[in-house]
């Protein structure tokens, strides 16, 4: 992350607490399944195979391909467009939100609300790519607390400009995005996604108009 602006991390960090957001939501939703952190259904399928659950594996599988097309749709989406990707993939990503937000009041269609989820947060880390690889994930933290706790020794050890304060801002944005989910889904039930829709479209906004819309 050191190649990157601040305002860039600030982007990141505000994209890192919608995912914490919409994650916490879907997990009190789905009753325990993830639809930003894959590791985690993937951990849930191998446990549903080992216990004998088809419907499990099947759950989180659908979970996890939905995750993937959403990183691919959006990577196809980077090539495609010469300008203005990051705004177009934060867009991408709130129209994901809204059709899982439509399937909650649509009857028939409820078991699309995971996936849906689930391809939205798949799409927002192709946000900061460089060279076909993401230089910033924003759903996922286990390599930003790696990078934290390297980066904090490298710090105690007297080394200069290790950025140790980007990775713990974007995993604080993603924990504090979760406490605010979780609160607000018990408070307004599936209606609770509007501000993290809200939160996309503020995001394409700020992003418009960034050198590294062209490029980032």
């Amino acid at each position: 992350m050191q190649r990157h602006t601040r305002s860039e991390i600030l982007l990141a960090s505000g994209l890192a607490w919608t995912a914490g957001y919409a994650d916490a939501i879907g997990f009190l939703h789905l009753g325990g399944w993830f639809v930003s952190f894959m590791t985690g259904n993937s951990t849930r399928a191998g446990a549903a195979v080992a216990n004998g659950s088809l419907t499990g594996f099947l759950q989180a599988f659908g979970l996890i391909a939905a995750f993937f097309l959403g990183v691919a749709g959006a990577s196809v989406l980077r090539r495609l467009l010469s300008r203005h990707r990051r705004p177009a993939i934060c867009l991408v990503s709130a129209a994901g939100l809204t059709a899982a937000l439509l399937s909650t009041a649509t009857p028939g269609t409820e078991g699309l609300l995971g996936p849906l989820l689930a391809l939205a947060m798949g799409s927002l880390n192709a946000v900061f790519e460089r060279e076909g690889e993401v230089s910033i994930g924003i759903t996922y933290m286990t390599g930003t607390l790696v990078k934290l706790g390297q980066r904090a020794v490298a710090a105690l050890f007297g080394e200069k400009d290790t950025g140790w304060g980007r990775y713990l801002l974007l995993w604080s944005a993603l924990t504090v995005g979760s406490l605010c989910g979780g609160a607000a889904y018990f408070s307004l039930g599936m209606a609770s996604l509007n501000p993290a829709i809200g939160a996309l479209v503020i995001a394409a906004a700020a992003s418009w108009g960034h050198p590294g819309h062209r490029h980032g």
